[in-house]
């Protein structure tokens, strides 16, 4: 159905930026909200940003002023602009989708993208 594919991790000094790109599949990126999540090894996963199909925004408290996200619907694209980066922010990436239907919410993953910051 729906395949997310990441790119645009790396290896980056404090202070750097990256942006991350999540190309979606499916049709159904239109109507469905989609986000970035990060796991550092040994924590849970946790959601850094999230963007709705008209553009509502919502961001994790430590990255709030530092991250920006953004999707071109045409595209069925998302971005993740990170900027301002810290060690603690090292972490795998996902993109995520989220597809809503009168009985469940589906979500839908990428494979992950690594984000290293270093000191």
């Amino acid at each position: 159905q729906v395949q997310l594919v990441e790119s645009g991790g790396g290896l980056v000094q404090a202070g750097g930026s990256l942006r991350l790109s999540c190309a979606a599949s499916g049709s159904i990126f239109r109507l469905s909200t989609m986000g970035w999540y990060r796991q550092a090894p040994g924590k849970q996963r946790e959601l850094v940003a999230a963007i709705t199909r008209a553009g509502s925004t919502n961001y994790a408290d430590s990255v709030k002023g530092r991250f920006t996200i953004s999707r071109d619907n045409a595209k069925n694209t998302v971005y993740l602009q990170m900027n301002s980066l810290k060690p603690e922010d090292t972490a795998v990436y996902y993109c995520n989708l989220k597809r809503y239907s009168v009985d469940a919410v589906y979500d839908y993953w990428g494979q992950g993208t690594q984000v290293t910051v270093s000191s």
